[in-house]
């Protein structure tokens, strides 16, 4: 099962989603966690770290509970004008892309290191 496999079935993420569908997000996940000018997870956790965000991302790597993210800080993290692009491209207004990929960016991180590391290729 792929990192944004278990997202399409999270009951949480879908009662979030409302007119953004399912389908959507794993796209979107893809486009930040991939190498769609984000750099890949490695580079998302370097710059939510930076940002001032660790034990955030340590709670997504470690074992234990997944501590939240804001929109707002995603969104500084990423950038407006990123969030902008890719709101633009999925057709989601930018106010819902942010909400829901603060609630998904955790579980999508958590997933990817099962055993409490980032995989070399991210």
């Amino acid at each position: 099962m792929g990192i944004l496999d278990s997202l399409e079935n999270s009951p949480e993420l879908k009662g979030m989603l409302g007119q953004l569908g399912a389908a959507v997000i794993p796209a979107v996940l893809g486009e930040v966690l991939g190498n769609g000018g984000q750099g890949g997870l490695s580079a998302i956790v370097a710059k939510l770290e930076q940002a001032g965000l660790g034990d955030q991302v340590k709670s997504w790597i470690g074992n234990g509970q997944n501590l939240p993210i804001t929109a707002d800080q995603l969104q500084q993290v990423l950038g407006s004008d990123t969030v902008k692009q890719l709101a633009a491209r999925f057709n989601i207004p930018v106010d819902q892309l942010s909400k829901v990929l603060a609630q998904a960016l955790p579980g999508a991180v958590d997933s990817a290191s099962p055993d409490g590391k980032l995989p070399h290729t991210a």
